[in-house]
């Protein structure tokens, strides 16, 4: 089923039901909001995917058209919001870019930062910031969310919580990340609100594209209209989803509604574009010594989507406009 939150229902949106082809909806029956759902899933999941069976069917009473315009995010506030950075492969390139060698550790213990989770982006809210300065980066990744994950649960029984999956663009702004790192604590500044696919799905509707660890489909992202990159977010993945999780959940328990991601998408094959400026910028500096590509201008448009084996939408696209903040509505 494929599930969505509108902006009409407060700080936590109204859970919304959508079809498989995301051309149409109702409100849920269950829930009225996905972190209700989720905070008692075994209950609510039957209800909700046998709502989402009739909208599929052409039965469901009270539908209306789907229209991404009125998202929020799946979860528009999350109790966390981590982020790994899954595809070592982009961890390696930042490091050669700047001539330092990466440890080996990075190979066997994932990276992860906890981002702010009180204000999450629709798929159609603008990017905003003051100053094209601050080095305006999209990065396109895939996320899941988990309901109530115990503290310890090991990678061999992590994947069960896995309840929802969706994509993300988590915004960076890379001129400010290298003087908050020197201070040896961590991002703050350099990442604004992230957003969020319009719908969240559960690992079914990805068909044979999810093997219960990884989603196995090109992840497409378009800047100002144009391919800008489309790697395999199944390729190249040092940490799947369920490593991800158990590593959040190490030393504590992740409370039902947990977002983890899988950091920039990337593959090792040059071909496919990138997911990120900054990984354009430090292949230009590897391979001429300076970036060429600069980061985003007030006015540029990133969409992030990612299509089934025939060519569908699965989660909408998150296409965001960048805007300065004294102009954004």
């Amino acid at each position: 089923m494929k599930l969505a939150s509108l902006k009409d229902g407060g700080r936590d949106g109204t859970l919304i039901v959508v079809s498989r082809d995301l051309s149409r909806a109702a409100p849920a029956e269950a829930a009225t909001t996905l972190q209700t759902a989720l905070e008692s899933w075994a209950e609510t999941a039957p209800a909700l995917k046998a709502q989402s069976d009739a909208l599929n069917e052409g039965a469901a009473e009270g539908g209306f058209a789907f229209d991404p315009e009125t998202c929020a995010a799946p979860l528009p506030r999350a109790y966390q919001w981590a982020d790994g950075s899954a595809y070592v492969n982009h961890v390696e390139l930042v490091r050669k870019a700047r001539g330092a060698e990466m440890p080996e550790s990075f190979w066997s213990d994932p990276l992860m930062y906890q981002g702010g989770s009180d204000t999450l982006l629709g798929p159609r809210d603008p990017i905003v910031a003051a100053d094209e300065a601050w080095g305006i980066d999209f990065e396109a990744e895939v996320a899941v969310i988990t309901d109530d994950v115990p503290a310890g649960t090991g990678p061999e029984t992590a994947g069960e919580h896995i309840r929802l999956l969706m994509l993300v663009n988590d915004v960076s702004l890379r001129n400010l990340i290298p003087g908050e790192l020197a201070k040896g604590f961590g991002f703050f500044h350099g990442k604004p609100p992230t957003a969020f696919s319009p719908v969240a799905v559960t690992p079914d509707e990805l068909g044979a594209a999810w093997d219960g660890r990884k989603v196995r489909l090109p992840l497409l992202s378009h800047l100002n209209g144009e391919l800008f990159g489309r790697p395999d977010a199944g390729v190249d993945m040092t940490f799947d989803f369920p490593q991800l999780v158990a590593h959040a959940a190490k030393t504590r328990p992740l409370g039902a509604g947990t977002i983890v991601g899988s950091g920039t998408v990337s593959n090792l094959d040059r071909s496919v574009g990138s997911s990120c400026l900054a990984e354009v910028r430090m292949l230009e500096t590897i391979d001429r010594g300076k970036p060429s590509t600069p980061f985003m201008s007030f006015g540029d448009r990133i969409r992030i989507e990612m299509l089934d084996a025939e060519g569908r939408s699965i989660f909408g696209a998150i296409d965001q406009e960048l805007r300065r903040r004294d102009a954004a509505n």
